[in-house]
């Protein structure tokens, strides 16, 4: 019974490890996109090269195009970062 306990205690503080090491995904826009069918503009927009996306749209009467943010020199804009307020600190 305790060795089960142990075993059990030393499971669950690996899977809390585990979920505490992990980073979040980051949103990224991809430059190609599937298009057609049920999808709304600009499409599914998750392939890297045109070949992975000919590959998927395959038999599903869609077809594969740029992705406008890409194509108007819109994708991946970095983000200003604010100015740091400096506070003089006075001599005690």
């Amino acid at each position: 019974m305790r060795k089960t306990q142990l075993v059990l205690l030393t499971f669950g503080a690996a899977v809390l490890a585990g979920f505490a090491t992990a980073t979040p995904a980051a949103a990224r826009d991809y430059p190609w996109c599937a298009q057609g069918g049920g999808y709304d503009y600009p499409g599914e927009c998750s392939y890297d090269t045109y070949e992975q996306c000919q590959a998927s749209v395959s038999g599903r009467l869609l077809y594969c195009d740029r992705n406008p943010r890409f194509a108007y020199g819109q994708g991946q804009l970095a983000q200003p970062r604010p100015q740091r307020r400096v506070r003089p600190v006075a001599p005690y």
